[in-house]
């Protein structure tokens, strides 16, 4: 179990350094700027909150972080399909981190199911 935690951890890392590049080259227009900044919170989050679960204090919390960093993998698909339908960042460079959003927002789906189905008596 450990070493799959540190290869999910390894891929959200990796993850957060993926978008911090489409960030970088997203141009410095008003709605470049905002979506950068959405990005570059939403995509970096992940790792930052999945690290958090790892120490987790409870199974509860364990759950709660392994949710933000759901929510965090969406609201960042979302901003990389905007970008892509914008476009904002050449769309053949995005499909190759769009398709790792999706595997990971349905790593952590699983992940949070399971965990919830172990809390049940």
């Amino acid at each position: 179990m450990k070493e799959q935690a540190a290869i999910l951890e390894d891929r959200l890392v990796n993850f957060a350094v993926r978008v911090i590049k489409v960030v970088e080259a997203l141009p410095d227009t008003k709605a470049g700027k905002h979506i950068a900044g959405q990005l570059v919170r939403s995509g970096t989050s992940p790792a930052l909150n999945y690290g958090e679960a790892q120490s987790a204090e409870s199974r509860g919390d364990f759950l709660h972080k392994m949710k933000v960093c759901l929510k965090e993998l969406r609201e960042t698909l979302i901003c990389l399909k905007i970008i892509e339908r914008k476009p904002m960042y050449p769309r053949s460079r995005l499909t190759a981190i769009l398709k790792e959003s999706d595997e990971l927002i349905s790593i952590f789906v699983k992940s949070i199911h399971t965990a919830e189905q172990n809390k049940r008596p």
